[in-house]
């Protein structure tokens, strides 16, 4: 996950063909799936957010077809709990950091 807010805005209007200004937010998941990063844009610039799990990987949409999957505000507040949206329960959490 070595995108920036940059590539990552690139990469939404290039292979998403879609306008990453609009206020929507954009999900992207590392490839061993630990590591999740959220595009935003407000009215005043982008926002970049990066979440690593400590153990487990986040649940993401099996798609065969698409590549852009929506989420409603639920499943996506799940998904960064890292609480499978699909089949909610809960997953680690460590008792001590580090």
């Amino acid at each position: 996950m070595r995108r920036g807010i940059n590539s990552l805005a690139r990469m939404v209007q290039q292979v998403l063909a879609l306008d990453p200004h609009t206020g929507a937010i954009f999900c992207f998941r590392g490839h061993k799936g630990h590591i999740i990063k959220i595009l935003a844009h407000d009215d005043q610039g982008f926002c970049l957010f990066t979440k690593r799990l400590t153990d487990g990987c986040f649940a993401w949409p099996t798609t065969k077809d698409q590549v852009a999957v929506s989420l409603t505000k639920a499943q996506l507040s799940l998904l960064l709990d890292g609480i499978d949206w699909r089949r909610p329960s809960k997953t680690y959490r460590p008792r001590l950091a580090g």
